[in-house]
């Protein structure tokens, strides 16, 4: 997957969870999907910073890995 198809799939996500969050109450499972967009959304954008960091020093960007859940969500902010 190249940075644009990344981006592209983070707009995805973005506008979902625009369209959740806009329509009012919330059922467990909207909550539940909620949950889960953020945490693909965080993941996404780490592996954007990965694949810059790699073209940063010379390296593949393509061989840049998704982190689990639990890794990316446990950075501090």
């Amino acid at each position: 997957m190249d940075d644009s198809e990344i981006r592209g799939r983070i707009e995805a996500l973005v506008e979902e969870e625009h369209r959740l969050r806009n329509s009012g109450e919330h059922t467990a499972e909207q909550r539940a999907r909620l949950q889960q967009i953020e945490e693909d959304r965080d993941q996404l954008w780490d592996l954007l910073r990965q694949r810059d960091a790699k073209r940063q020093y010379g390296e593949d960007p393509d061989e840049a890995e998704p982190r689990s859940e639990q890794q990316v969500e446990g950075y501090l902010q």
